[in-house]
């Protein structure tokens, strides 16, 4: 997909949102959903989308709906820094098929770094187990401020 287009409300973003498939939530309220990534790059790999936004991309968010999810990027990932403690994080957000986005609803990752883990490659790692991932979501939840 390019950078234009009509928005998929099958994408797998979107089922999650409907309920169709099952997510493991970090935190949400009535505009966000924060929930760790089903394939991370790395341990706490959280995936930031606005439930109210069909924007596929950072170049169709409207910009009030752009702050409110980057504020929801920053409160997420000290909530991630303080669980995990990593020595860095990575912020990541792709747009169109050629920058690497393989789900077109507008989102952000959230991957916690450290020296000597590398990290797996975008769409390229196994998938988590579900109880790891629940511990790590309890985790990261219980520093949100």
């Amino acid at each position: 997909m390019s950078l234009t287009g009509a928005y998929d409300p099958d994408n797998v973003f979107a089922k999650i949102l409907r309920g169709e498939i099952p997510s493991v939530k970090v935190w949400e309220d009535d505009r966000i959903l924060a929930f760790m990534d089903v394939f991370p790059q790395s341990e706490g790999h959280v995936l930031v989308i606005s439930k109210t936004s069909t924007a596929q991309n950072l170049l169709e968010i409207a910009p009030d709906d752009l702050a409110v999810v980057a504020a929801a990027v920053q409160r997420t990932a000290r909530a991630v820094a303080r669980a995990l403690s990593p020595e860095g994080f990575s912020i990541m957000q792709f747009n169109g098929e050629a920058g690497g986005q393989t789900v077109f609803h507008l989102h952000f990752h959230i991957i916690p770094r450290w020296v000597d883990r590398p990290m797996k490659g975008h769409g390229h790692a196994p998938m988590a187990d579900v109880e790891t991932l629940k511990a790590l979501a309890g985790r990261i939840a219980s520093e949100l401020d």
